[in-house]
């Protein structure tokens, strides 16, 4: 279902809570992204702040396929609270963020 490994995600979460200290690091991570990653990533967060519901995963990824008008990345870095939202929208959908975490420290 998730065509972006939980690990990419918690990185992306651990920078994004870094705010303006790693904002270059960030936008380059999700720039080196493919695009099919960073259509996933996009459909997390939406999840992760309520637009779409988990079961609504296939449409969100579809969204943000057809809908992508700005860089995946500027568009992610100006959402609030991305990293609570991407946060969210992982364990909305069944994957253990906090056993991530622990494997990336």
């Amino acid at each position: 279902m998730i065509e972006i490994s939980p690990s990419k995600v918690v990185q992306i979460i651990f920078q994004a809570r870094e705010g303006h200290v790693a904002a270059r690091e960030l936008s380059a991570f999700i720039e080196n992204l493919n695009v099919d990653e960073q259509a996933h990533l996009t459909a997390i967060a939406w999840i992760g702040r309520g637009s779409f519901e988990v079961e609504e995963y296939a449409e969100a990824l579809h969204t943000a396929r057809t809908e992508k008008t700005t860089p995946t990345a500027d568009y992610l870095m100006g959402m609030p609270h991305l990293a609570e939202n991407l946060e969210a929208g992982l364990d909305a959908m069944g994957v253990d963020v906090d056993g991530e975490e622990e494997d990336l420290l």
